[in-house]
């Protein structure tokens, strides 16, 4: 049985987010401030937290953040009313590994957890802790990122996707491929969500080298290639 962390201060939501997935085998916690929240994440282990943005003496985004410094591969599924593409930006940033907006169906939710739950089982022994390419180099253990001698400061979101090129260079990845991959979903590949993501990667690795090696193929997605 998967224990899950619910901080949610809305009673009505809370019931019937825990009733759903109880239905399902799922055991679950409930918090109702960010504090609690914390003290529980902290101190208990969870295989998935699920917690609401606008939460009393915490916010949902600190609340993460706090979370993610401590226990770094926890699944973090934030529900929220705010769905613009910047408030989407900031949650992921924060070290969430998805982003699911108000109102949704019950079964939609169901579909993220099991996801997230069934990627975080899977051993990585197989890709190895160190991820080179070119003069850039990732180290999954300390998430660590530089390039040459240079250390790169990357946000949790962006980690993740620098990881999923790095473990695939030199290949077309499609939006569509990029979602279900680094994000576990399938959001509107219509906005401009990923290019916004792509371009503060772009910014970070290549922006003062000569050698660039994030590329967008018009029409089909980003390729990691060595160019200069």
């Amino acid at each position: 049985m998967n224990n899950i962390l619910l901080v949610e201060d809305d009673l009505r939501v809370s019931e019937l987010i825990q009733r759903g997935l109880e239905e399902y085998g799922f055991s679950l916690t409930l918090a109702y401030d960010g504090l609690s929240a914390k003290k529980l994440a902290l101190q208990n282990d969870y295989d998935l937290i699920i917690t609401d943005i606008i939460l009393p003496k915490m916010d949902g985004i600190d609340l993460c953040k706090q979370i993610r410094q401590a226990k770094p591969d926890i699944p973090i599924i934030m529900l929220t009313a705010l769905g613009t593409t910047d408030d989407k930006i900031e949650g992921f940033d924060a070290g969430a590994d998805d982003y699911l907006v108000k109102p949704f169906e019950m079964r939609e939710l169901l579909v993220r957890i099991r996801a997230l739950l069934k990627r975080n089982t899977k051993s990585t022994n197989n890709v190895g802790f160190i991820l080179r390419y070119a003069d850039l180099e990732m180290n999954l253990h300390t998430k660590i990122v530089k390039r040459g001698t240079e250390e790169i400061s990357l946000t949790p979101k962006e980690f993740k996707l620098l990881q999923y090129m790095l473990q695939n260079p030199e290949r077309v990845l499609s939006r569509v491929e990029i979602a279900d991959k680094v994000w576990d979903t399938h959001f509107d590949t219509g906005t401009n969500f990923l290019n916004v993501y792509v371009n503060y990667l772009r910014k970070k690795i290549d922006k003062d080298y000569a050698k660039k090696l994030i590329h967008t193929k018009s029409g089909m997605g980003f390729i990691l290639k060595s160019e200069s």
